[in-house]
């Protein structure tokens, strides 16, 4: 039996998911329905420790997920979803944008606590 080379599906526009926290960054690249076409982080691209939390490398994670968005899947057009506190979330926009992708919507999802956590029982003297 041959193998067959299956071609990678065509999609111009899609979804780029952008988690940043205060150790990481995540990026995530899905199609308009959710479904992850690819997905890497700052770990992944090599770096490690303290460099991970840097805005630089989440930039690379980004690019990286950006060329492969373009390059194996043909898309174009994107929308941005950025969650979290980190500081890689403006250089991966950045990235995303120098890299040739249009850009539709930057949208910020950082959950928001609405009331906290239930406070600790108040201390008897």
């Amino acid at each position: 039996m041959k193998k067959v080379k299956v071609a990678a599906k065509k999609i111009v526009t899609g979804v780029i998911h952008i988690r940043a926290t205060f150790n990481n960054t995540f990026v995530n690249v899905t199609d308009i329905h959710g479904n992850t076409l690819y997905q890497t982080s700052v770990g992944l691209c090599g770096f490690s420790g303290s460099r991970k939390s840097t805005p630089y490398a989440a930039g690379k994670a980004a690019e990286s997920a950006a060329k492969i968005a373009m390059e194996k899947f043909g898309m174009k057009v994107v929308s941005i979803i950025v969650r979290g506190p980190g500081f890689g979330t403006e250089a991966a926009v950045k990235a995303c944008q120098n890299c040739g992708l249009t850009i539709t919507s930057i949208a910020d999802k950082t959950a928001i606590p609405h009331n906290g956590c239930r406070l600790k029982k108040k201390r008897r003297v």
